[in-house]
C-alpha cells in the first residue's frame, strides 16, 4: 500500500447526488411524567443541527480533504436554510435545488439521559418532476468532477437515477452508489455499489455460506450490470466482490458505540481514496479502517486523515511511512474540531531530541482538552535561540517523531506562518481554548497568552520532568 497517496487526498473531486436531510437533536433531562399522558417531560437545554443523508456523505468527504460538491432537493423553508448554512461552514460546494411545495427532509430526535425518547420525521416523497430538476443540474456540473456518488435514501430525489448514471458514465466519470432499492437493476452501469447485509438479502443475496454469498453477489452484479460490490457485513467486516475477484476485510472495531452513519463513512472514504489514486483493494482497506473509527464514536461521526493515518500505522506495523498533514489542511481540521465542540490545546517548543520529559509533558498537555496542537520552532529559529550547532535533528524529522505520539494531533512549524522565534502569530491564527507552556514562566511571559485570555481561553504552566533536558542528553552523548 502506497501511503504517499495520502498526500493526494485533495485531488479527489467528488460530486454527491442524493437525498439530503437536516438532522436535529434536542437534548434535555427528563425527571417526571406528563400529567396529560404517560410520557416523559423533557426539559430541553441544548439544540444541535447536523447535515444528514447525502449531506452527511459530503461532509465525510470534506473532512477527509476531498473536493466535494453536493446536489439535492430542499424546501423553501427554515430547515433548508439551516442546512445550507451548515454546508457552507463545512466548505462543501452545495447546489441544492429548492422546491416550494415540499418541505426539507428533517428528522428531529429528542434525547434524554443518552437515550432517544422520540424521533419526529418531516418529509414528503419527491416526484420524478423534482428529480428532473436534479438531472438538469447534474448535466451542468458533471464535467467539474471525476467521481459521481449517488446516496439513495429512497426519498424520491433519485427517481431518475438510471438517467443520471448514464449521464455520468457518458461523461467518463466513476460512479459509486449507496443503494436503497432492492432492485439493483436501477443502478445499471455503476462501478461500485455498497449495500449492507440487510439490503443485500432484500436484493436476493444469499448468506447461508461464504460460497453462496460470493456466488449470489456475483450473480446480482452481473444481472444488474454493475462492475463491483462492496458488501458491508457489520461484525464480519466487509467484502469487495467483482466477477473474478473477492477480497475480505475483518472488522476493525470490536466494541461498537454507534453504527449511525457508518455506511456514509465507508462510501465517502472509498471515493476519496480512489480519487487519491489508490487501487480498489487498498481503497477498501482504508474504508474498512475508517468504518472502525466511525463506529467507535457516538452519532453520525466523521474521520480525519490523521486518525486514519494513525490507525493505518497500527494496522500495518511494517512501515516507517507517516502522513504529515499540509499546513492549510491542519487549520481546516482544527476548525472542524471546534465545530464539533472539541477543546483545542496548544503548546510549543523546539523538541530537538525527544526524551521522557517531553513525552510526559505532551501527555499532560493533551489531558487538558480533546485535541493537542504543537507549534514547532523551525530550524533557523532554533539556531538563533540555541546556537550554531543546533538543531541536531531537522524540522521534518522532528515533526515526524512528534506527530507519531498518541498525545499529539497536529504539528505546525512557526515558519509556516512567518519567520518568528515565538508562536504568537500562530496562536492568534488558531485561537486555542487552552494554552500550555512548560517551565518557570509566569502567564505574562508566555507568548500568545494575552490573545487566549482575551478570547475567553485559559493559560496553564506545567512543570518539566526533573533531570530531563535536550542539553543534558547532548552533553551525555558528547561525554
Amino acid at each position: 500500500m502506497d501511503l504517499g497517496l495520502f498526500k493526494n487526498l485533495s485531488n479527489a473531486k467528488i460530486l454527491v447526488v442524493g437525498d439530503v436531510m437536516l438532522d436535529r437533536y434536542w437534548h434535555g433531562d427528563s425527571g417526571r411524567i406528563s400529567p396529560e399522558a404517560p410520557v416523559p417531560i423533557v426539559k430541553v437545554s441544548k439544540f444541535e443541527d447536523k447535515a444528514g443523508g447525502a449531506a452527511n456523505v459530503a461532509k465525510n468527504i470534506a473532512r477527509l480533504d476531498g473536493k466535494v460538491g453536493l446536489l439535492g432537493l430542499i424546501g423553501e423553508d427554515e430547515s433548508g436554510q439551516i442546512l445550507e448554512n451548515i454546508l457552507a461552514e463545512e466548505r462543501i460546494d452545495s447546489q441544492l435545488v429548492s422546491v416550494c411545495e415540499l418541505p426539507t427532509i428533517s428528522k428531529m430526535r429528542v434525547i434524554s439521559r443518552h437515550q432517544q425518547v422520540v424521533r419526529l420525521d418531516l418529509e414528503e416523497m419527491f416526484t420524478e418532476q423534482h428529480s428532473q430538476l436534479l438531472l438538469n443540474r447534474l448535466q451542468l456540473v458533471v464535467d467539474d468532477y471525476d467521481f459521481v456518488l449517488f446516496s439513495d435514501y429512497n426519498k424520491g430525489s433519485l427517481s431518475l437515477i438510471q438517467q443520471m448514471i448514464t449521464l455520468a458514465k457518458n461523461a467518463g466519470k466513476t460512479v459509486l452508489i449507496d443503494p436503497k432499492s432492492a432492485d439493483l437493476n436501477l443502478y445499471r452501469g455503476a462501478d461500485y455499489i455498497t449495500p449492507n447485509l440487510n439490503e443485500f438479502k432484500l436484493a436476493g443475496g444469499k448468506t447461508g455460506s461464504e460460497q453462496s454469498l460470493t456466488d449470489s453477489a456475483r450473480a446480482l452484479i452481473k444481472d444488474a450490470g454493475v462492475a463491483a460490490m462492496l458488501l458491508t457485513r457489520s461484525e464480519q467486516g466487509m467484502s469487495l466482490i467483482s466477477a473474478d475477484e473477492k477480497h475480505d476485510f475483518s472488522a476493525q472495531q470490536l466494541e461498537v458505540s454507534d453504527v449511525t452513519g457508518a455506511g456514509d463513512t465507508v462510501i465517502a472514504t472509498l471515493a476519496v481514496m480512489l480519487g487519491a489514486g489508490m487501487q480498489p483493494k487498498d481503497a477498501v482497506e482504508i474504508a474498512n479502517l475508517a468504518a472502525g473509527i466511525a463506529v467507535s464514536k457516538l452519532g453520525a461521526a466523521t474521520v480525519s486523515p490523521e486518525e486514519l493515518s494513525r490507525k493505518l500505522g497500527q494496522y500495518l506495523q511494517k512501515t516507517g511511512e507517516h502522513y504529515q498533514t499540509p499546513f492549510d489542511d491542519v487549520l481546516k481540521h482544527i476548525e472542524f474540531a471546534k465545530q464539533n465542540g472539541e477543546t483545542i490545546v496548544f503548546t510549543n517548543g523546539c523538541f530537538d531530541i525527544l526524551h521522557a520529559g517531553h513525552v510526559r509533558y505532551l501527555a499532560q498537555a493533551k489531558a487538558r482538552g480533546d485535541r493537542l496542537v504543537v507549534g514547532l520552532n523551525n530550524d533557523e529559529s532554533i539556531t538563533r535561540l540555541k546556537g550554531p550547532e543546533r538543531p541536531i535533528n531537522p524540522l521534518d524529522e522532528r515533526a515526524m517523531v512528534l506527530s507519531a505520539l498518541a498525545s499529539v494531533d497536529w504539528v505546525i512549524p512557526f515558519g509556516a506562518v512567518e519567520e518568528n522565534d515565538t508562536p504568537a502569530k500562530l496562536i492568534e491564527l488558531i485561537s486555542p481554548d487552552i494554552l500550555v507552556k512548560g517551565g518557570d514562566y509566569t502567564v505574562e511571559q508566555i507568548a500568545g497568552a494575552e490573545h487566549v485570555l482575551r478570547h475567553g481561553g485559559k493559560v496553564e504552566v506545567l512543570e518539566f520532568l526533573n533531570g530531563c533536558s535536550t542539553s543534558k542528553v547532548i552533553s551525555k552523548i558528547k561525554a
